[in-house]
Parts: C-alpha cells; sequence; structure tokens
C-alpha cells in the first residue's frame, strides 16, 4: 500500500495559515494528501472588539484568544486542512510591545522545550514537506521569527522531511499589484509598499499555481473577522483578490529528492 504524502505547516498565529499557504494546503487536502497545520501561539495581541488594541480599553487577552482559536477552526476547516496542533504559547506581540518581556510568550520559552514538542509532531505524523517561514520571519515579528527557529532545529532532530521550504512573497509581482490596485482605485487604505518588501523573485524556486483556491482562501480570511481591519486583502475587487491570492511562492531550502531549479509542485520529486 502506498504511504500518504504529507504536507506540514509550521505558523505563528491564527489568519497566519491562509495568506502565504492556504492554497496550497488545500489544494493538497483535495488532492487526498495529509495536511498538519501547526499553530504556535493564540493570537492574544490581536485585535479585540471595535478593533481595540492590547492595552487599550475593551482588549481582553481571554476574549480574544477564545475568538482566535474558533476563528482558526472554522479557517480549518474551511481549507480542508486535515490535522490542526496547536502548541498554545502566548503571543508575544510585535517588536516592542510589552508583551515581549513576558516570560510565556512563545518568543521567550525556552528553545528546547518548543522544539521538543514540534520533534514529537513530525515524528508523529512523518511529514514529506515543511513549510515555515525565513529566518526574518518575513517581516520580523518575534513569533515568526521563533517560529522558523524551532522548525529548523527540529527538523535537523528528526531528519524527517524529504523537502523544506521558506514562504516568500516576490517583490517584482507585488509590486505589479500594487501599480495595478492604485491605478484601479482599489480601497488599500494608507498602505505603502515598502521598497525592500519581499523576495527578489530571482531566489524564489516554486511558484504554485492556487488560482482554484482563491475562493476557498477568502472565505478563509473573512474566517479571521475579528482580524479584518488588518487583512486589506478582503476590500479589494474580485480581480485584484485573484492576482493577489492566485500564486503561492516558496524557496526551497533543501531535497533529498531530485528536483528541477524550479519548480511549480511542493511535492515535486516525491509523487
Amino acid at each position: 500500500m502506498e504511504r500518504q504524502l504529507t504536507l506540514m505547516a509550521v505558523h505563528a498565529h491564527p489568519d497566519d495559515e491562509v495568506l502565504s499557504t492556504g492554497g496550497a494546503l488545500a489544494a493538497a487536502a483535495a488532492e487526498g494528501i495529509r495536511t498538519v497545520l501547526v499553530t504556535c501561539t493564540n493570537g492574544e495581541q490581536g485585535d479585540g472588539p471595535g478593533g481595540a488594541k492590547p492595552g487599550t480599553p475593551g482588549h481582553d487577552e481571554a476574549q480574544v484568544r477564545a475568538v482566535r482559536l474558533a476563528e482558526l477552526n472554522e479557517s480549518v476547516a474551511l481549507l480542508g486542512i486535515s490535522d490542526l496542533e496547536l502548541l498554545g504559547y502566548a503571543d508575544s506581540g510585535m517588536v516592542g510591545w510589552a508583551a515581549n518581556e513576558s516570560p510565556t510568550a512563545f518568543a521567550n520559552v525556552p528553545l528546547e522545550e518548543s522544539v521538543g514538542r514540534l520533534v514529537a509532531l513530525m515524528e508523529r505524523y512523518r511529514p514529506d514537506v515543511v513549510v515555515t517561514y525565513d529566518e526574518n520571519g518575513g517581516y520580523g515579528h518575534p513569533d515568526h521569527i521563533r517560529a522558523h527557529r524551532i522548525t529548523v532545529a527540529a527538523i535537523e532532530a528528526s531528519g524527517i522531511p524529504a523537502k523544506f521550504y521558506h514562504t516568500a512573497i516576490p517583490r517584482a509581482r507585488f509590486a505589479e499589484l500594487f501599480e495595478y490596485l492604485r491605478s484601479s482605485g482599489a480601497d488599500i487604505g494608507d498602505f505603502e509598499l515598502p521598497e525592500d518588501f519581499g523576495t527578489p523573485d530571482e531566489q524564489i524556486t516554486t511558484f504554485v499555481d492556487v488560482s482554484r483556491e482563491v475562493e476557498r482562501k477568502v472565505k478563509a480570511l473573512e474566517a479571521h473577522a475579528s482580524q479584518g481591519e488588518n487583512i486589506f486583502l478582503l476590500r479589494l475587487p474580485e480581480e485584484g483578490k485573484h492576482r493577489a491570492l492566485g500564486q503561492e511562492c516558496f524557496i526551497r531550502q533543501f531535497s533529498s529528492v531530485p528536483v528541477p531549479e524550479h519548480e511549480d509542485d511542493l511535492f515535486a520529486g516525491l509523487r
């Protein structure tokens, strides 16, 4: 009997699973590939009712945690993800926030503890492919950086995955997208794209067409309604959503199986 392929994505917070990997997870699930989402924190530093920020009236961490985990479960169901594993650590908040100082924050938990828990999950699920953020966590968030670190360490300790990827945002393609959005009059608020945003396109090894999964990704993003103020993509016209969400990009870190230099499939060489 042929062994079932398994994809594991390691993310920091509820809602992170959608933008950079939601399409790949949904497409894999639709193929019958086992999909495992590891979410490291409970997202307590997200917005509270009415957009209340941490430390302001109306923001209650316990309430935010309950809401965000419920939203995560809905998103997982919409994307067809087969297995959700919660590490349950406290959200560390953005750089400079008071939560950074908490000893229970994910970024401050002893590395060997969180690595050990992720190793145990890798030993349980035996993932063929693992995906997480790059060493800067995509944009410098402490929890994203820690998710990267524990994933690298767990892969090294377990030796299980055949392939490992960082998520990536192609710089040139997103610059073109924002030019299109501005010219089309799309509602992007005061968001400005930094010149160094994203990854130089030539560094990206894997471009996955997930255009068939855009509707699922949109619904999964909508499931994270409590954070909707921060998800400007939901305000875009349909064409803008398809342009922004129809492709997911990755940088292959290693592969123990032969693969082409450029891929359109995270499971290239494994099928």
